[in-house]
């Protein structure tokens, strides 16, 4: 039989064509994906941007492009653990990468389990009571332990999980690698959290803790909430008491940052910050606020930004100037606390004293400070005052007396040539009479601002010296205010005084709050530092780009926290307060910030309302 085509010689032909066009467009299509494969080879990506040049995987640490890394996992975890305890590692100063993987476990079937071991365990508690044996407390415990998981599982106030828990460190060489493991097992280990190295499983440790979110090392703790709650990295400490004064906001969780800085080690403050960043409005709020609880308050003031305050609460605002008629004599003593000596009052002043000379003087050498010394115990014996002498109605000596004695010594001639211009010449008046400012107010400013500049720092030594005297000499609850603190930072005497103070003060019920802008100046002295690590409490404020690196060495600051000092608003920055520190915001109410603001502007209008009132009221 033959078949015969109905399909026309013309028809078949065009299907040959049609059929040859497709394997030829077959073949260019090929070529056209071999050439863009070729083409994108060539190109640039995101992932070759961030990938590695290599990666060697040995068995316990792995290199990657000439850094080495160490994973761990967590084994076991104790009975008991305190929220936040992972923030030590996670703020430490070490590279590290930490991931944690939470997998939901279904309650209906974990209740199966833990009812077949509530019967294991009653059963050893009843074989073990038939046979007469001792108690057992860690059964009873777990019997316990176990009934109560049951009950919250059924009421739906935990769940149950299944929680891995994985770190990278990171150092430059093997070394350091073994030291910074170690330090991190011994730490968890202090707190009974069994960590193991993945050893022969260096890359799925690695894997596990970058952002990928893959579990490749598949080693976890069956959890409930509770205890998983306790691993959360970022916890904002909690700066609320019951007693004390509010300073500010938490900007992380909205607490309140309220507790009585006489509670800590010690009651010294430390506030650092660049001008305008609103350090003295803070420390204004905070004085307002101790005022209303009874704390008496001292400030030296050199700016008389503290005047507006002292007069809305009825203080005593005290101008110390060579016009002013207010005067402090150096030579003043205290009476003394109960249990010291006449003779331990009579050192401390006459060193305050020599310190004072270098001041006045300039530096002192060795042979001109042993004749002021002596010059000074004869000034004092010129006044037939001794360290057996009664006080109590004594005349003390001023600079005055101190030139007379000078100039009758040999060899001192020359000392009291110098010495005269405080008591003769241009500076005569200010430090050589009797003083005549008492200190009875709840809030005492002294003012120094229409001082001359070189005058300042030897007015600030004079000042917080007989505030020193008064504290000495009458145990009560104060505050001592010293703004503007560089400038006594920059001379080792007076700076040395300062730190003198820092560290005493807590036994005279004395909180001494330390203000500066200048933060290069204050930590160049060798006191500097010091006195910060003397003072329980801290406020960082907005801080310059040019000052920020010292700040972060001196505060041991994190990156972000540095971010935040820069960025910071007014008012805004970090609060520390012994091992805690928060980042704090400063808020006062109208009133408060009517009496206590520093904005040129808004004490304009504050006059000039005060202006219309009075007109008003005549």
């Amino acid at each position: 039989m033959s078949i015969f085509s109905s399909k026309t010689p013309e028809q078949i032909q065009a299907e040959k064509i049609k059929l040859q066009a497709a394997k030829t467009n077959t073949e260019v299509n090929r070529q056209v994906v071999e050439l863009e494969k070729i083409y994108q080879e060539g190109l640039t990506s995101l992932k070759d941007l961030i990938s590695p040049a290599a990666v060697k995987y040995e068995s316990s640490y792995f290199v990657l492009n000439g850094k080495y890394g160490r994973s761990f996992f967590v084994l076991a975890y104790p009975r008991f653990l305190s929220s936040n305890w992972l923030s030590f590692i996670i703020n430490s100063e070490g590279q590290l990468d930490v991931s944690m993987f939470i997998y939901p476990i279904d309650s209906a079937t974990i209740l199966k389990k833990l009812k077949s071991k509530v019967g294991e365990i009653g059963s050893q508690l009843a074989i073990n009571q038939e046979k007469g044996v001792v108690r057992d407390p860690m059964l009873e415990t777990a019997y316990g332990d176990v009934e109560g998981l049951r009950d919250a599982l059924l009421q739906g106030t935990e769940k149950y999980f299944r929680f891995a828990l994985y770190f990278t460190i990171y150092a430059d060489n093997v070394k350091d690698l073994d030291e910074q493991s170690t330090i991190l097992e011994s730490t968890l280990g202090a707190k009974l959290v069994v960590t193991k190295r993945a050893l022969m499983q260096t890359e799925q440790g690695f894997v596990s803790t970058l952002p990928y979110g893959l579990d490749e090392m598949n080693i976890g703790n069956n959890l409930n909430t509770s205890p998983l709650s306790t691993t959360f990295p970022f916890v904002s400490p909690d700066l609320t008491s019951n007693d004390g004064i509010l300073y500010g906001i938490n900007r992380h969780n909205n607490s309140l940052i309220l507790f009585d800085r006489f509670k800590m080690e010690n009651a010294n403050f430390v506030v650092f910050a660049k001008s305008g960043a609103g350090k003295s409005y803070a420390i204004k709020l905070e004085i307002l606020r101790s005022l209303m609880i009874g704390t008496e308050v001292m400030v030296i003031d050199p700016e008389n930004e503290y005047q507006h305050l002292a007069e809305a609460v009825g203080g005593s605002f005290v101008s110390i100037s060579l016009n002013s008629q207010s005067r402090i004599n150096p030579f003043d003593l205290p009476r003394g606390l109960e249990g010291e000596s006449q003779e331990d009052v009579m050192r401390s002043a006459i060193i305050f004293l020599l310190g004072l000379m270098n001041l006045m003087l300039g530096k002192l050498d060795p042979t001109e400070e042993a004749l002021m010394d002596k010059a000074i115990w004869q000034t004092y014996a010129k006044k037939d005052i001794s360290p057996t002498s009664n006080l109590t109605n004594a005349e003390f000596p001023t600079m005055g007396d101190l030139v007379e004695v000078l100039s009758g010594m040999v060899g001192a001639e020359n000392l009291a040539q110098r010495l005269s211009k405080y008591t003769q010449g241009t500076f005569a008046g200010i430090f050589d009479q009797q003083s005549n400012v008492g200190l009875v107010n709840s809030l005492v400013v002294f003012s120094i601002r229409d001082l001359e500049d070189i005058l300042r720092p030897i007015a600030m030594f004079v000042l917080v010296n007989h505030v020193w005297n008064l504290v000495r000499s009458e145990l009560k609850r104060r505050i001592l205010v010293l703004d503007e603190a560089w400038v006594m930072m920059q001379h080792e005497d007076s700076a040395r005084f300062i730190f003198g103070i820092a560290k005493r003060c807590r036994k005279y019920y004395l909180g001494l709050t330390t203000i500066t802008q200048d933060v290069a100046d204050f930590m160049a002295s060798p006191y500097g530092k010091p006195i910060v690590t003397n003072s329980s409490i801290q406020m960082l404020l907005k801080q310059s780009p040019a000052s920020i690196a010292i700040v972060a060495e001196t505060f041991f600051l994190t990156e972000g926290e540095k971010y935040l000092l820069l960025e910071s608003e007014v008012g805004e920055g970090i609060f520390f307060a012994g091992s805690k520190h928060a980042a704090i915001k400063v808020y006062a109410s109208y009133i408060e910030d009517q009496i206590i603001t520093t904005d040129p502007k808004q004490l304009l209008e504050i006059k000039e309302q005060q202006k219309t009132q009075a007109a008003q009221g005549k």
